[in-house]
């Protein structure tokens, strides 16, 4: 069944609250999200925030589709889609207006802001007191080659992409003429202290947070220094310690997300640090080796923030 499809899925279909799906793609993701909320007795509606705008003729202002005259009961953000500055930007406004309306958005826009921009999640974790490696972004060669020039004797940087995920167009940086011509990098230096370790493979991992509780984590092992299992990672099932779980609750808790994916690494001393926070995490390779349907459990968490809204209305 295609997307459009999807949205014409009839209202009475199922009893019960109405939840908006914003996906790029009817994939893998949004179909177990589909299906674990059909379980849930809820009916789901996948669409593209590129299909939602604005009609001030409306009575709430704003286009939804499946939706018709009515806002959805929540809106679950599994994706934003690529897109021009103005066209992301007007995708965000409808969110943040969603959710300033009263609707549950999860994560809502400026979670999403602050944890797709890898500056600010950075700027965020340090602020909270989060130990997370030291970070420099900065928006001329000039300033980033002074940067490479007084901490490469400590160890090599990372420049990583601004806007950027499944660890692609990450670079070791060792020395000045390592970095890449301005215009290379998007106007934009995001460089991070590298501090993976070479332990028979290289390790981190991954910590999924939904309301406040981690639900769920993994280990992932690498022969090389990008550990993300689309790039070829093994995923191994990892039951956290209370320190591991305070580290990524607070983590989540510093962008404001609701849900996250927390990746974590052990540095030389065997502390914990806080490379990133994902607003949309996937978790496909986590579903295999979780002994439980991730996407129920997300699903459930909805349900709870609907539930939990509503008694704040009527209260």
């Amino acid at each position: 069944m295609s997307l459009s499809d999807r949205q014409q899925a009839p209202r009475e279909a199922l009893n019960g609250p109405r939840i908006a799906l914003a996906v790029d793609l009817y994939d893998w993701h949004a179909r177990d999200l589909v299906a674990a909320f059909a379980r849930a007795g809820v009916v789901a509606v996948p669409l593209r925030l590129s299909q939602c705008g604005f009609d001030t003729r409306r009575p709430n202002g704003l286009v939804i589709p499946g939706f018709g005259a009515d806002l959805p009961d929540a809106v679950f953000v599994r994706a934003i889609g690529s897109g021009t500055f103005e066209s992301v930007t007007l995708r965000l406004d409808v969110l943040h207006c969603l959710g300033e309306m009263g609707v549950p958005v999860l994560n809502s826009a400026r979670a999403i802001e602050v944890c797709v921009d890898k500056a600010a999640t950075s700027f965020a974790l340090a602020r909270k007191g989060i130990p997370t490696p030291p970070t420099w972004t900065v928006q001329s060669q000039q300033a980033a080659r002074q940067i490479v020039r007084r901490e490469a004797g400590r160890g090599p940087l990372v420049l990583k992409p601004l806007f950027g995920a499944q660890g692609f167009g990450l670079k070791l940086i060792r020395r000045e003429d390592d970095l890449p011509s301005i215009e290379a990098a998007d106007g934009t230096y995001y460089l991070q202290r590298f501090i993976a370790v070479e332990r028979n493979g290289f390790r981190d991992i991954r910590f999924f947070v939904s309301e406040g509780e981690v639900i769920a984590a993994m280990t992932r092992h690498a022969s090389q220094w990008i550990t993300n299992v689309k790039l070829g990672a093994r995923p191994e099932w990892c039951e956290p310690d209370t320190k591991m779980i305070d580290l990524a609750l607070r983590a989540a808790a510093a962008t404001g997300a609701d849900f996250a994916g927390v990746d974590m690494i052990f540095d030389a001393a065997g502390a914990l640090q806080v490379l990133e926070v994902n607003s949309m995490p996937g978790w496909r390779g986590l579903q295999k080796v979780a002994p439980f349907s991730i996407a129920d459990k997300l699903a459930a968490n909805v349900l709870a923030r609907i539930g939990r809204s509503r008694a704040k209305a009527v209260g």
